[in-house]
């Protein structure tokens, strides 16, 4: 790493600034030479010992010593290098990084005081070969390829066993390809595969993958252990079974009683290593590769060596099938002894004793010749063509040589246990998933990256190579399994034909026994390895804090090694173990890798595709068009071998999603899914946006206008509640509101607001966004959320909000004239409107109606609005029961019954179920009781118009609003703003009484009483006159009717166009709604919202 100097500039024109504050500069190298005076480092502890700058600011060091070298020259960014650091900090904490567990932000957090007393870390310096290549081998050689590999070809042919092999070493390649590219894009600490995929995809699909991987591991385990007492149970120490079969038929079951026995013990040893002393696994990790590396090595000397001399493994065959060698030991009827021919063990077997041609014999054995074949012919026999194809056998089928002569005849069933006989039914699906977990093993270089020196160079080149290297071990095996072995053999699982030798040992030079103990320590070796890994893979899950049931495994012992998480392991690895069958316990395995597979493969396509910017991978041999190749062969390949075992790893895998999708800790991650979902929003945006939704289409996407009171909290949370009912999850909801101030001064309180508003909308369970303004008025703040709230074709088509209440005690006008405003706001950007009046008596979301009524008050048509929200409605549990009735307004002239029948045929076009009545309303005289009526509203009117008038009036509550002003800085919707700008006068209103001053106050007062007889004297306006008497009447008609409904639904009148009008326009409202429990207040968008056509 080359040095570098940071040095002083010389300036001459600050000499006078130097001596003032002297120049510190830092020596990266720290030469310990000595430094002159004037350059005297000020990063010294006043010991001479140098120590390391603080890279903030606002530290003790830095806030003390304002003579730092960087800020004469950093003094532009000085008041932000508490939240932006210089440069030569970040690259130091950068250089000190330590490869940490993440879940980053929580495990950095724990490092505080405990740090400093931590030993320095020992720098990592693994190499590709030791650190990725060798691992990967370990992982992925096993004890497939030394108990049933042979087998595999034997049953599948070379051709399919080839194919076999393709398709999972292809699997892997390209998910090692996938795997590559994630690992070299950053950092990838402790974790591997689960902190890729939870990273790059987000913690629901890492949880899930997570687990799959670590219960993939954990059965791993319980293979291993199951492989590895098959071998000591077959071939080491036959005589240490406990069950005996007492029949032919009963050897398999004695057999896995044997396993589950041993498989148990040995599994509890296991447990007890690991939890003692996991270094000395490690150590002892060269001495299980070597025996792998040897024993692959004696079977190629053996393949070799057999094209000149074959070793002698002779089969004996009684026509064409296959005998158990163990049983007997002449391979012939009969045999001589002295001169005498007697019956040899095999006659007296199929016989019974002192007569071998009478009826009492086997048929078949009569009717058939003993012959013995070379059981290993060698590599130059031309054995390959014979075992080029497949011969899949059913459970019970007795391994036949298709070459030989036979006659077919019954035999008896009591012999059936000396011929070997499939244990399994076979097909080239079993297989496929059989074989898989041969090819895992391949995370094992990303899951040490926190080892190597440099792990986005090691991680692709040492995985590719360890697949290439295995795939072409696997290849070859095949071939030379397939052109030395004879075919009987080959179908022999547990190589009976063979004296109970390992089939693969068979072969193998010098002798059987080196693969026999080769394979056996290798098996405990990776048995130990998955024991190991398991744990502190569930470790890491649960230390993340994704799921919250899996927290007690985030603890163990005090030096941190999983015990929890080991104690689970171990009784996940009992299951396997108890089903003890190594045929059974593989495809399981095969599942959850082949899920995890899926995933990594997914993660680099979504990324890849997504385009990220943070997608920098190191690594560039990579497509999506591979990833997603990759993807679809693990998925092809976990139905191809096991359909039911798929769907129920899939099942396990979405369960786990959903939990903690629900329940688990949110967390940004920065990962793929949702840059994925902005994709998609970004594209059904850009597809909105070809043109207006169809009628069909049409629902109401709402922005709730709330207020808020002095403490940031919602003045009225049933509009939310009323909101969710009408919405029930779907659609689009904005939830705005207004705070009164300067943008740089109240920003605290806008996203304090807006915090108070989101918890307000998880309590009533509205899914929407919220959108908080800050404005000078209310009222530009409203007209600026109506404009720009919403994106592209996902903006709002109607407004909600509350009504101004104690409009008509309040002196202050802003309250109702904002209400008004914003209702022509609405009109002129043709937005809907709803106004749910005495919001505070509507239902909870816990409440239920058995019964009652929602009314529906169909004055004029206006788009349909008013027919559409009941149905809405009625789709909440809560409004559920209530019946809805529609009534309609009929003049003299109109034929109401034929009205009645129009609407009861438009409604049933509609498809909607609703009562319909039309209600005649005759002309009448206008009542005294509407004429006194709008004589009070006009002269309350005027009256408050006149008191506005005074100048000194005003003066006093231009005052009176700056003190208030100055205790609350929190405005509230539709009241704390000026109509009009005042400039307020200084801290008071000073007046000075001259005698010009006096005389205009008494003129003042002396008309005082000629403008009350003013107000005495007032005729109301004929047309408020008029608009009231319709007020009061459809009060009447609808008080009479609906007075008991659930909820009222009627036209709000538009606000007059002569803005003069305005307060009449409110009290007009309050007349027409008066004597109702629940109202709302609906005004169209001037579009059709509601249908007949489907």
């Amino acid at each position: 790493m080359p040095h570098f100097t940071v040095v002083p500039v010389k300036d001459d024109a600050q000499s006078n600034y130097d001596s003032l504050e002297g120049i510190n500069w830092v020596d990266y190298r720290d030469t310990g030479q000595d430094v002159p005076d004037h350059q005297d480092t000020v990063s010294s502890d006043g010991h001479g010992n140098h120590k390391e700058d603080s890279p903030f600011l606002n530290s003790a060091s830095a806030a003390s010593k304002k003579n730092d070298f960087y800020d004469r020259n950093l003094a532009l960014f000085e008041e932000e290098l508490d939240i932006r650091p210089k440069v030569s900090s970040l690259l130091s904490r950068l250089v000190s990084y330590t490869n940490i567990t993440q879940g980053a932000k929580e495990h950095e957090e724990e490092e505080s005081a405990a740090a400093s007393r931590r030993k320095t870390p020992k720098s990592p310096n693994m190499g590709t070969l030791m650190g990725v290549y060798l691992p990967c081998l370990q992982n992925i050689f096993g004890v497939i390829l030394f108990l049933r590999l042979t087998w595999i070809v034997g049953m599948a042919g070379i051709m399919q066993s080839l194919l076999i092999v393709l398709m999972c070493c292809s699997c892997t390649m390209l998910t090692a390809i996938s795997m590559s590219a994630i690992a070299t894009n950053g950092v990838v600490p402790a974790g591997g595969a689960y902190f890729m995929i939870s990273r790059s995809l987000g913690p629901e699909f890492g949880g899930a993958v997570g687990l799959c991987f670590y219960l993939g591991t954990t059965f791993a385990s319980a293979m291993y252990i199951l492989g590895a007492i098959e071998i000591f149970l077959k071939y080491l120490v036959p005589q240490a079974a406990i069950f005996h079969a007492t029949d032919a038929l009963g050897s398999d079951s004695a057999m896995l009683n044997n396993m589950r026995v041993y498989g148990s013990i040995c599994l509890s040893l296991m447990a007890v290593v690991v939890f003692v002393g996991v270094k000395y696994v490690n150590k002892l990790a060269s001495l299980f590769l070597a025996c792998v590396i040897i024993s692959i090595v004696s079977i190629y000397a053996g393949a070799f060596k057999s094209m000149t001399h074959p070793p002698e493994f002779t089969i004996c065959m009684l026509g064409n099938r296959t005998l158990v060698r163990d049983r007997f030991d002449v391979c012939a009827k009969t045999v001589t002894k002295g001169n005498v021919t007697v019956p040899s063990q095999l006659g007296e077997m199929f016989c019974l004793p002192g007569n071998t041609s009478s009826p009492q014999c086997d048929d078949y054995f009569i009717q058939n010749n003993v012959t013995e074949i070379q059981g290993i012919p060698g590599l130059g026999s031309g054995i390959i063509r014979e075992n080029m194809w497949s011969d899949y056998q059913q459970k019970g089928e007795i391994s036949e040589k298709a070459r030989l002569q036979s006659v077919d005849a019954h035999g008896a069933a009591e012999n059936f246990g000396m011929y070997v006989s499939a244990d399994i039914a076979t097909s080239f699906t079993l297989l496929v998933g059989i074989f898989f977990p041969s090819a895992t093993g391949i995370m094992a270089g990303s899951n040490r990256s926190g080892d190597l020196r440099d792990a986005q160079k090691s991680i692709p080149v040492g995985t590719i190579l360890a697949i290439t290297t295995t795939s072409l071990v696997y290849f070859s095996s095949v071939i030379l399994f397939g052109s030395c072995i004879e075919g009987v053999v080959l179908r022999d699982k547990f190589g009976d034909a063979v004296r109970k030798n390992l089939v693969v040992g068979t072969l193998s030079w010098p002798s059987p026994w080196v693969i026999v103990i080769g394979s056996f320590f290798s098996t405990v070796g990776a048995g130990l390895q998955s024991l190991t890994g398991a744990p502190r893979l569930l470790q890491a899950i649960a230390k993340d804090n994704i799921i919250p049931f899996l927290r007690v495994f985030g603890h163990g012992k005090t030096n941190g090694e999983p015990t929890w998480a080991l104690l689970l392991t171990g009784l996940i690895a009992e299951l396997g173990i108890l089903i003890a069958s190594l045929d059974m316990v593989a495809p399981i395995l095969s599942m959850f890798f082949l899920m995890c597979y899926l995933f990594v493969n997914l993660a680099c396509a979504v990324q890849t595709l997504l385009r990220t910017p943070s997608w920098r991978p190191r690594f560039k041999y990579y497509h999506w068009a591979l990833s997603f190749l990759g993807m679809s062969m693990c998925l092809a390949l976990m139905f191809i071998s096991s359909w039911y075992y798929a769907i129920v790893a899939m099942v396990i895998a979405g369960m786990i999603y959903k939990y903690i999708e629900y329940q688990g800790a949110e967390k940004e991650w920065g990962d793929g899914i949702r840059g994925l979902s902005l994709s998609a929003a970004r594209y059904a945006l850009l597809r909105l946006e070809v043109g207006p939704p169809h009628t069909k289409n049409w629902r109401p996407q709402l922005l709730v206008l709330l207020k808020l009171d002095e403490d940031l909290h919602v003045k009225y949370p049933r509009l939310l509640t009323f909101a969710s009912q009408l919405k029930a999850g779907k659609g689009l909801t904005i939830v705005g509101s207004v705070v009164q101030g300067n943008f740089l001064d109240s920003y605290g309180e806008m996203q304090a607001a807006e915090q108070a508003i989101k918890n307000m909308m998880e309590i009533e369970r509205v899914k929407g966004f919220c959108q908080i303004v800050v404005a000078s008025k209310v009222r530009e703040g409203i007209v600026h959320l109506i404009q720009s709230c919403g994106l592209g074709g996902m903006k709002h088509n109607t407004v909600m909000m509350g009504w101004p209440y104690g409009w008509r005690q309040s002196e202050d006008p802003r309250a109702w004239k904002t209400f008004i405003n914003t209702v022509r706001c609405t009109t002129a950007a043709h937005l809907a409107l709803m106004v749910p009046k005495n919001v505070s008596f509507y239902p909870s979301n816990h409440e239920r109606f058995a019964d009652g009524n929602i009314d529906v008050w169909w004055i004029v048509h206006d788009g349909g609005m008013l027919m559409l929200l009941p149905f809405l409605l009625k789709l909440h549990k809560v409004w559920k029961k209530c019946k809805m009735r529609i009534f309609t307004v009929a003049q003299m002239d109109d034929n109401s019954i034929q009205m009645k029948k129009d609407l009861a045929m438009f409604l049933y076009q509609l498809r909607i179920e609703a009562e319909v009545e039309v209600v005649e309303m005759h002309d009448s005289d206008i009542s005294a009781y509407t004429y006194e009526r709008t004589l009070m509203m006009e002269q309350r009117s005027q009256m408050l118009r006149q008191m506005r008038l005074s100048s000194a009036e005003r003066e006093r509550e231009a005052q009176l609003v700056k003190d208030r002003h100055s205790l609350v800085r929190m405005g509230s919707l539709y009241s704390d703003e000026e109509e009009e700008v005042v400039e307020a006068p200084p801290e008071k209103v000073h007046m000075t009484w001259t005698r010009e001053k006096c005389e205009a106050e008494k003129r003042n007062r002396s008309h005082a009483p000629e403008n009350f007889r003013e107000l005495m004297s007032l005729k109301p306006d004929q047309s408020n006159v008029r608009r009231m008497h319709t007020a009061v009447k459809l009060n009447e008609v609808i008080v009479n009717r609906s007075h008991d409904a659930r909820l009222v639904l009627l036209n709000m009148p538009g606000p007059p166009r002569d803005t003069d009008g305005d307060e009449n326009y409110m009290e007009f409202l309050e007349v027409l709604t008066e004597g109702l429990e629940r109202v709302l207040l609906v005004r169209g968008g001037g579009r059709e919202v509601i249908t007949i056509y489907s």
